[in-house]
This record gives structure tokens, C-alpha cells and sequence, in this order.
């Protein structure tokens, strides 16, 4: 069973096997200019995403849902979602953003009042920094709290379940207290609400989430067919990511600092944090030489390849280098923090203008 709130550990092939996952490379070829994630399979499943692909390849509408849930700071592997929804409006889609401020308050304790703060100063700041035209009108970005639509489709889709089917997609007991079961209707109606008649109607929605946040997508695919006669509502796609390995090799957390290079770390602070990182080098140079390191077990390999390095050709030059012997750790390390020194100069540069825009947003 997995756990969208807890879970941190993941086996990816038998989570695909066990959930009915597709392999996301069925449709890799199918798609022009890919991006990285998916060149690079970091985004290795999916579910029903031929749809999105045959639209986008016609440029046709569809509708991007990714919801973030304002419970503390954001860090570099959060940047991953923020490319995807770069990637989808750059190929026309329209972007639906819930701020899940009632599931933070349900399963967090974070007040309303906080929740906005943190979405605001933290989230929305970065993605604008990061890229994304959250100013378009074709943008929703919404409070869970503030929004009375929502909340009515959110009763509606409570009509087409039940406590059984929530504890076994959950895993919730007699002691769950109610709020958090009610928190994933909500996340049901976050992610079908481009679909309803306010917003234009039914329409061709893909999620891009990690492994762990496929409970709500089963249970929303569910609720959708359900409502379909009612409301026309379309089965939305999805798409599975694998998570950034934290700097000391356990999952990065936002609740675990030593783990995370966080958006608004000071640059020298960020380049000294990935200075003490796990690498994928053997016990010593010797052994380094003949056998070559292991790029595989290695976070700034990872890091490189998530986010620091866009040029496969130059990735796939480092990974045999490595490989070979021929690049050490040490060289690895210090081009890396180059690299990255470089991207968080540039991101604080433009988190004082995003800030400017996101406070607006709710004006």
C-alpha cells in the first residue's frame, strides 16, 4: 500500500508491476523533443498519456493539474514538476495549480494563514522564477480554502465512494479522523476541476506526479468514470517521476535539511552542502582507476543529470568517464558546484521580481 503522506522509499519495477503502470518509453518516440526527464527516463510511467501525446502533436487543448501542498521549504528536487509544467506550457497546455492548503491543515496542522504565506513567498515564487508565465489566462491558481467550485465537486465525488474504498486505497482506520479523509476528495476534485462546465468543460487533463501520489490518481480515474454520464468528465492521464536522491543517499526532504539543497539557500551554502554529498566513488583512487566509479549510486551524477547538465551528449561523455576511471570524484564534484553555483546566482537574481508577480495573484 502506499502512503501519499509518509512514504519515502520506493521500489519503482514492483510499485509499475503491482498498479498496472505503463512503461512511459511506449510513447517516447511518439513525442517531438521530448523533454530531458523523459529522455532520460526520470519519468519512467504512465497512464493513458497516448492522449496527451496525439494532442500535443496536433496542438490541440488540453489541461496540465499539478497541486502543491504548502508544507514547508522548497528544494531542488521540487524543481523537476516545476520543468514538466514549463515543458506543457511551452506546448500550449493550460495550467491548473491548486494550493492544497486543506490538506496541509488536515494532515500538516498548518493554518490557512500559513499555508497562504508559504504558497505565496515559497512555491509560486520559485515556479515564476523557474520559468513558468503563472500571469497567462489560461492559469488557474487557486486556494483549496477559497474555492467554492471546488468544494462542491469535492461533495460530488464523496457521492461516488465509500470508507471501504478509501481505506483500501489509504489504508485509513476507524481512529483516521475525518478531515484527512476528506482531504483526497479534495485532491479528486483538484484534479478534475479544468473539467467542469465554470472552466470550459471536459477536457483532456495529464497529472505529472511522483509514485507516491498515485492513491489519488486511482481514485480520481475511479470517480471520473463514475461521473462521466453525470458531467462528461474524460479519465485523466498521468505520468510517474523518480524522486531526487538526497545528499546523504536517503530521499530528499524538505523535513530533513541535511538531505536537501533548498530554492532559497544562500549559493555558498548550497555549493557546501553538495561539497559533503554521497558519491558513487570506490574506497580508494586505486580501486577508483581500475574499476571506475558508479554513476548509478552517485547524487551529483543525479544532480547532473536532473537538472545541471541539459546537453545528453556532454552527460553521456561525464557517466563514461566516470565509468572508466578516467574522471575522478574530486573533478566531478567541483564541476558540479560550478554549475550549480551558477544556477542559484541566477535563480536569486529572479526570485525578487517572481515574488513582486506572485504576491498579485490572489489580488
Amino acid at each position: 500500500m502506499l502512503d501519499p503522506w509518509t512514504a519515502d522509499a520506493f521500489d519503482y519495477d514492483k510499485l509499475v508491476k503491482q498498479f498496472g503502470i505503463k512503461d512511459f518509453e511506449d510513447e517516447l518516440n511518439k513525442i517531438d523533443n521530448p523533454h530531458r526527464l523523459m529522455r532520460r527516463k526520470v519519468i519512467f510511467g504512465q497512464r493513458d498519456f497516448d492522449k496527451i501525446t496525439n494532442l500535443i502533436n496536433s496542438n490541440k487543448p488540453f489541461a496540465v493539474v499539478s497541486g502543491m501542498m504548502p508544507s514547508g521549504q522548497m528544494h531542488i528536487g521540487h524543481k523537476m514538476v516545476v520543468d514538466q509544467l514549463k515543458w506543457y506550457q511551452d506546448h500550449g497546455a493550460k495550467l491548473s495549480l491548486p494550493i492544497a492548503d486543506m490538506e496541509a491543515y488536515a494532515a500538516r496542522g498548518i493554518s490557512f494563514e500559513k499555508g497562504k504565506e508559504l504558497a505565496v513567498n515559497e512555491y509560486l515564487t520559485n515556479y515564476i522564477a523557474l520559468g513558468l508565465d503563472l500571469t497567462k489566462d489560461d492559469v488557474d491558481v487557486y486556494l483549496q480554502s477559497q474555492n467554492q467550485v471546488l468544494k462542491d465537486l469535492s461533495f460530488r465525488a464523496s457521492l461516488k465512494t465509500n470508507f471501504s474504498e478509501m481505506k483500501a486505497i489509504y489504508g485509513f482506520t476507524n481512529s483516521t479522523n475525518l478531515a484527512h479523509v476528506n482531504s483526497p476528495l479534495m485532491q479528486v476534485a483538484d484534479i478534475l476541476i479544468p473539467q467542469v462546465e465554470e472552466n470550459g468543460g471536459p477536457i483532456n487533463t495529464v497529472v505529472p506526479v511522483g509514485i507516491d501520489q498515485d492513491p489519488h490518481l486511482r481514485l480520481t480515474r475511479d470517480i471520473a468514470n463514475k461521473l462521466h454520464d453525470e458531467l462528461g468528465f474524460l479519465v485523466p492521464s498521468s505520468t510517474y517521476h523518480r524522486f531526487l536522491t538526497g545528499l546523504t543517499g536517503a530521499k530528499m526532504s524538505s523535513s530533513k535539511p541535511k538531505t536537501a539543497i533548498f530554492l532559497n539557500d544562500e549559493t555558498k551554502d548550497a555549493v557546501k552542502k553538495l561539497k559533503s554529498a554521497k558519491t558513487g566513488g570506490r574506497e580508494s583512487l586505486q580501486e577508483q582507476k581500475e574499476k571506475g566509479g558508479q554513476p548509478d549510486q552517485c547524487v551529483i551524477f543525479e544532480v547532473l543529470l536532473y537538472h545541471l547538465m541539459d546537453d545528453d551528449k556532454e552527460l553521456e561523455k561525464v557517466k563514461e568517464e566516470c565509468l572508466n576511471g578516467t574522471l575522478l570524484c574530486g573533478d566531478c564534484k567541483n564541476r558540479t558546484r560550478q554549475l550549480l553555483s551558477e544556477f542559484m546566482d541566477d535563480l536569486h537574481i529572479k526570485q525578487e521580481e517572481a515574488n513582486e508577480i506572485a504576491q498579485t495573484l490572489f489580488d
